[in-house]
């Protein structure tokens, strides 16, 4: 579903700026609503040739945002047909910049599909080719402002490629960096053109997502719902940004509204992100009945093997310990590690023993922005407590997380040393967190020298959970050093 934060659309042409007129921006704002059916049954009335390119799109639009949300694979088989015969009409027509902006979007599109899908390498030809029909727009039709988002895009993505993966990338002959997508999109938020809004929803999610600039993307967010209040997909947004900002309540009123405003595609990962805040506020059983409502109405396979863990957890905290048990090990047969959660459950699950039963509540009260209930679980915490060496590792490394987001950066610093001193060669993502943390801390404090010694160091570390997610940020962090000494 990550992939779905990219997904956006134009109107009609006017020098060389796309605009909808009344009838497709209606349209277009029930697609954006998730809405896609109604969509769907309005776009069917447009018949008219001189919008058939935008028919064309706004039709892909709605497919591909349903497939993405239900990963449904029945339906993946029929926009698979779809996207080939589009494609084939936009390919049979002469050039322009619109047909070769379409083709580009129709292309990048399906690369996210198959992404989600767990299709990287022919998801990566996908986005080849989108990005070869970008650039042959940008050299041809330079002046075609909607091709900036298309650009964007894939700028950011190719940026922020791990380097385990960058010399496949370089080998199919694509280049990209973070700031320039960053840049090319805040270009077109500023223009008149109709992409401005989605423009503007993809800007904040690289911030949040690929800059760690979260601060900034949630209140970008909470900005946008100023203008727009019961936009699902801008609520859903800014609901994954305020949890990863540690604004659990803050977020938590928005999954309320969504469940009011509930026309349109099902969210099934809602369920998931209540279940995420329930087991942060404490609240197990209503966190277990969020979790199970998920499993049940989600199609995919992501996400349900760390919604299970979740789910032993909840019976763990609150003293079931057989029920904790049963799903521990349903966790462990269920799903698969392809996304960050999964792959963190996966590896809690390979420890086998229960974790640290304070530990895990001061990570929770934490994540959650609950940060007087983890100091206060913090205070109960004794030497004796820590029965491992992974244990006394992660104390510290919790102690680092709480200090930061509390802003004592000195503690904070202290503490995050104290982790990556203790992890060591282990295995562990709190070294390599650490280490990105204390790299955008000197970031902030203008101490480019030492943020990059510490940006390095977290792409050091060979093998953690977090892997893929922490070697892109810190990647994405070194090139903005890298632009400051420009």
């Amino acid at each position: 579903m990550a992939c779905f934060f990219f997904l956006s659309f134009s109107g009609k042409a006017k020098e060389n700026n796309w605009h909808f007129d009344a009838e497709l921006e209606a349209i277009y704002k029930l697609a954006i609503n998730l809405q896609t059916d109604q969509a769907l049954a309005l776009l069917s009335k447009v018949n008219d040739k001189d919008r058939e390119l935008y028919k064309i799109y706004l039709h892909s639009l709605c497919e591909t945002i349903d497939v993405l949300i239900s990963e449904d694979l029945v339906k993946y088989d029929a926009l698979e047909k779809s996207f080939k015969a589009k494609l084939k009409l936009l390919e049979s027509k002469p050039e322009s910049a619109e047909t070769l902006f379409l083709r580009a979007e129709l292309s990048l599109q399906k690369g996210f599909i198959l992404i989600n899908l767990g299709q990287e390498l022919n998801a990566v030809f996908g986005i080849r080719q989108a990005y070869n029909l970008t650039q042959d727009c940008l050299k041809k039709y330079p002046a075609f402002i909607p091709i900036r988002k298309t650009s964007g895009v894939i700028q950011v993505m190719v940026g922020s490629v791990p380097d385990k993966y960058h010399w496949f990338i370089s080998l199919l002959g694509m280049k990209g960096s973070v700031k320039t997508g960053q840049k090319q999109l805040n270009e077109l938020r500023a223009s008149p053109v109709s992409l401005s809004l989605e423009a503007g929803i993809v800007y904040y999610a690289v911030k949040g997502l690929i800059n760690q600039q979260i601060d900034e993307a949630s209140k970008g967010f909470s900005e946008m719902l100023k203008t727009d209040p019961n936009n699902r997909l801008v609520m859903f947004l800014a609901i994954n940004m305020m949890m990863k900002n540690s604004q659990s309540e803050d977020a938590y009123k928005l999954v309320q509204n969504l469940d009011v405003h509930n026309a349109g595609l099902p969210l099934p990962y809602i369920e998931y992100l209540r279940g995420e805040i329930l087991i942060q506020k404490n609240k197990y059983d209503e966190g277990i009945a969020a979790y199970h409502k998920f499993i049940k109405i989600y199609k995919g396979d992501s996400f349900k093997k760390d919604a299970y863990l979740k789910i032993s957890l909840c019976y763990y905290l609150s003293g079931r310990i057989s029920q904790a048990k049963t799903f521990w090990e349903k966790a462990k047969q269920t799903g698969k590690a392809q996304y960050d959660p999964d792959i963190s459950a996966a590896a809690m699950l390979a420890d086998n023993p229960f974790p640290n039963e304070k530990i895990l509540k001061t990570r929770f009260y934490t994540d959650g922005g609950y940060y007087k209930e983890a100091k206060a679980m913090f205070q109960t915490i004794q030497p004796s407590d820590l029965k491992t060496y992974k244990e006394q590792v992660e104390y510290y490394y919790r102690k680092a997380r709480l200090a930061h987001k509390t802003n004592d950066i000195n503690a904070a610093k202290l503490f995050y040393m104290q982790s990556i001193d203790m992890t060591g060669d282990n295995p562990w993502y709190f070294g390599a967190n650490s280490a990105l943390q204390l790299g955008y801390i000197y970031q902030a404090a203008g101490d480019l020298k030492n943020a990059r010694v510490y940006f390095e160091k977290a792409l050091s570390y060979k093998k953690h959970e977090y892997k893929n997610s922490i070697d892109s940020k810190a990647k994405s962090a070194l090139e903005q050093l890298s632009e400051v000494k420009k």
